[in-house]
């Protein structure tokens, strides 16, 4: 314990603040489609999730592994590169979750990260063969895969269903989604809850107190699970109605062949140290549902924003890390403190902005995209 000092503390908060953060941005990967059939609930649905996402959390930890000694050179890392790269990953969740875009939690932990060890350390503290075969290669990959395995899964439920009456198929669908959204959020956990615990135990190599190559010990794991757990309980109400509402028109039928796509995508990935991003997957899958359905309406301006969300992420977050790391590099202690002052500043006036146009569980079906509020709406009956 005597490695873990007042700094390497700080980053393990912090770390799990990000945790916390990717579960709230998340949860409308495993449950969007689910709340937005009615198959359940949005509190029932973000229960299950929660749970499943901590229960997940215990399942693999070769994506760990991935983080803590692939993308970066673990004895160039600092713990200070590491707490930059995380204010760049958390701002980024949060602006994202304002304007109710489901980019990518993973990307933004990836470019964080990759931005401060590459003005901390230089350039030879990124392995970016290792950024290419692990996070670029399956951020291409992974979408696509699940969008066309959701297609024709989607085909075929409503070919193999059209003689069957229409209401005991959306029934029978939706009971098969309480299954299938449960075995996303399972997936979910296994996958980023891991990145997470990457991060802590990267931070613990850094300063001595595991060895290279070491692997999460288990209260890494569990408080990973727990804090990504938490947040996807508080419920990422704005992005799940964008996912649920905004792409297309889910009935049952399409939302079980999107969780059942997404849950074989992110299983198989996890197994194999892949850190892809489960939003690009469930938003592939999802948009691979809309194509297989007859008539459906996928609307491609909300596709195409996520799209350019997906693009800038890794580098705005790697851009803001980078000029943390900066911070901290040349402030040493003070500089720490500049930085988490900034960054919890500029958190809480995100939050303080959402609350202009709140979304929560109760309205989060109502439209299909969040816009902000500047100005509250004139009252009627009031004189020009």
């Amino acid at each position: 314990m005597d490695h873990i000092t007042f700094l390497v503390a700080v980053v393990i908060v912090t770390a799990l603040a990000f945790d916390f953060t990717n579960g709230f941005h998340d949860t409308a990967n495993a449950m969007a489609t689910s709340i937005a059939t009615g198959a359940l609930k949005p509190r029932t649905a973000v229960l299950v999730s929660g749970v499943l996402n901590i229960v997940g959390a215990f399942l693999s930890t070769e994506v760990a592994k991935t983080i803590s000694g692939g993308i970066v050179d673990d004895t160039l890392v600092s713990p200070g590169m590491i707490f930059a790269g995380l204010v760049g990953a958390i701002l980024w969740n949060l602006l994202t979750w304002l304007v109710g875009l489901p980019s990518s939690s993973s990307h933004a932990l990836f470019g964080g990260l990759i931005g401060a060890v590459w003005v901390g350390a230089g350039s030879q503290g990124v392995h970016f063969d290792k950024v290419v075969e692990k996070v670029l290669i399956p951020a291409v990959a992974s979408p696509v895969v699940a969008g066309v395995a959701a297609l024709i899964a989607t085909y075929l439920a409503y070919k193999l269903t059209a003689p069957g009456r229409k209401d005991s198929v959306t029934r029978g669908f939706r009971i098969g989604q309480i299954a299938s959204a449960s075995l996303v959020s399972l997936a979910h956990g296994t996958n980023d809850a891991q990145k997470t615990m990457g991060i802590i135990t990267l931070t613990l190599i850094s300063a001595g107190a595991l060895g290279h190559d070491a692997g999460p010990p288990v209260w890494v794991i569990a408080s990973a699970g727990l804090a990504i757990g938490l947040g996807t309980y508080l419920g990422g109400w704005r992005i799940i109605r964008t996912m649920g509402k905004g792409l297309t028109e889910i009935q049952s039928p399409q939302g079980f062949a999107a969780e059942t796509a997404s849950t074989t995508v992110i299983l198989t990935s996890a197994h194999l140290g892949f850190a892809l991003s489960t939003t690009q997957v469930a938003s592939g899958s999802i948009l691979g549902a809309g194509l297989g359905r007859r008539l459906a309406e996928v609307r491609w301006g909300v596709a195409g924003r996520m799209v350019a969300a997906w693009l800038i992420t890794l580098p705005s977050a790697a851009l803001v890390g980078g000029v943390s790391a900066s911070v901290v590099k040349h402030g040493g202690n003070l500089g720490t403190v500049v930085v988490a002052l900034v960054g919890a500043a500029l958190a809480t006036g995100i939050v303080l902005v959402s609350r202009r146009n709140p979304v929560h569980a109760s309205n989060v079906n109502d439209a299909h995209e969040v816009t902000l509020r500047a100005e509250p709406p004139a009252r009627v009956g009031t004189a020009a």
